[in-house]
Order: C-alpha cells, then sequence, then structure tokens
C-alpha cells in the first residue's frame, strides 16, 4: 500500500535539474506541502508505519526534516527532538561530523535531549548518501537512546544512503531507484 501511495505522490514533487550543482536532480518537496490531500497522506503513512511501535522521541533533522518528524511526534505521543547543524541550538550540546563529497559538516543535539534506554525514531524528508541520517543516530546512541527507526519522505535508493545504516530499520514513503 505504502509503495503505491509513494507512487502517488510522486506527482506532487517537483523535480529541478541540475539544482543545487550541473548534474543533480534536486527533489523539490514544497509541491507536496501546499497540497493538503498530498500531505496529509504522506503524513499518514508516517503514522501507520509507526503507530503500533512504542516511541519516546521522534529526532528530525533540520530543518525539512522538522515538517514530517514533529506531526508523527505529536500523532504517536512521543517528544520530538531537534538536530541542528551547529551553533544554532541554545543550551549544551553534543556534535557529530560526518563526511560530505567535499569537506565535513556537523550536527548538534542538545545534551539532555534523550534520556538513557528512551526508544528514538530518525525522521528526514530525504535519505540520499545517508551522512546526516548516521550522524544523528550516532548523536542518539551517545545519549543513551536505543534507534527503533529511520522514517524518510523520500529515499534516493541509487544513492545508497540505507547501506549507511545496517543495523537500522529504514521506511521511506517514496523511493527513486534512479535520478
Amino acid at each position: 500500500m505504502v509503495a503505491r501511495i509513494g507512487e502517488e505522490l510522486k506527482a506532487h514533487i517537483r523535480n529541478i535539474p541540475d539544482f543545487p550543482k550541473q548534474g543533480i536532480v534536486f527533489r523539490d518537496i514544497t509541491t507536496l506541502l501546499q497540497d493538503p490531500a498530498a500531505f496529509r497522506k504522506a503524513n499518514d503513512c508516517f503514522y501507520e508505519h509507526y503507530r503500533s511501535k512504542r516511541i519516546d522521541k521522534v529526532v528530525s533533522i533540520e530543518s525539512r526534516g522538522f515538517i514530517f518528524g514533529s506531526v508523527l511526534a505529536s500523532r504517536v505521543g512521543a517528544g520530538f527532538v531537534p538536530v541542528r547543524k551547529p551553533n544554532k541550538l541554545p543550551f549544551r550540546k553534543l556534535r557529530e561530523e560526518y563526511q560530505l563529497e567535499y569537506g565535513t559538516d556537523a550536527l548538534e543535539i542538545h545534551a539532555d535531549a534523550i534520556q538513557k534506554g528512551e526508544q528514538v525514531l530518525v525522521v528526514d524528508d530525504l535519505l540520499a548518501t545517508g551522512g546526516t541520517a548516521r550522524a544523528s543516530c550516532a548523536l542518539v546512541r551517545r545519549l543513551g537512546g536505543e534507534i527503533k527507526g529511520a522514517g524518510f519522505l523520500i529515499e534516493l535508493a541509487f544513492l545508497k544512503g540505507r547501506e549507511k545504516l545496517p543495523d537500522i530499520e529504514v521506511f521511506s514513503v517514496i523511493t527513486y531507484d534512479s535520478e
């Protein structure tokens, strides 16, 4: 059922060639967000997949991940935890660096956001190469949280980001097998 809905939702994703650089097709989700029925269907897919799992916290990655993660956290009765780019969080934080194609970047989480043993779901809008998802999972584990899964609106399967999350159940609503 999710595969069928995912295929339907692809019609609501705008493809922008050569953005942010030559040869890349950017999957713009703003068109899906603007359509109330499509936005609801996407959120319903996340909810149906995770509603029967015990989840204490939903961790979402800046910034589009916040859109889906906060809605899901509210619907399953879990807390919401933002993971942000450096120097955006005001309290004590942990930092995790990860590799980019050229160089490194980092993500941060509040040091008190996850308690030891809490069941955590990581949610983002896109799984591409897997670097941000892996870094977010590392932050959760450093705080003592147990990863119950990672959910994404879109998975670019041809970039093999899932391989960077080998011990985590990965769920995606929409999958692109090729660029």
